[in-house]
């Protein structure tokens, strides 16, 4: 049996924190093993009792963030996941996203994409597309 001082004991500790919180920040890479199959933008819609165009436009922001594994995205991006879902996109998807930040579903991060402003989820967004957006079978 191997006794450790306070000391080493501290340290050990120290470390595994760092680890968790490099994992946490933001980074959605690491899923549980129910989401290791990954959805479409599509499939992930159709879980979602999505109607308007601003609430698709909060709920495909929520799957590149989560399945995606983007940490923001642009108008390029939703443009793109639109698409890729077959849905008709909003004649203004600036217009939906600005609606989503009033009421305090995103936000705008940090920097740009591709020259253009990049955006996020807000925790209150994220609850809202799992808990209010959540189709009941």
């Amino acid at each position: 049996m191997i006794i450790k001082t306070t000391e080493q004991r501290i340290l050990e500790l120290e470390e595994r924190v760092a680890k968790l919180e490099t994992r946490n920040t933001h980074s959605y890479t690491e899923v549980t093993d129910v989401q290791k199959k990954k959805f479409s933008a599509k499939e992930f819609l159709m879980t979602k009792e999505a109607k308007t165009e601003m609430q698709k436009t909060l709920v495909f922001g929520y799957y590149l963030e989560y399945f995606g594994g983007m940490s923001s995205f642009n108008i390029n991006d939703l443009a793109t996941v639109f698409q890729a879902a077959k849905e008709k996109r909003p004649k203004n998807i600036n217009d939906a996203i600005n609606k989503n930040i009033a009421r305090g579903l995103l936000m705008e991060d940090e920097g740009r994409k591709d020259s253009k402003k990049v955006w996020v989820l807000t925790s209150t967004g994220e609850k809202y597309v799992k808990e209010e957006l959540e189709k009941i079978n």
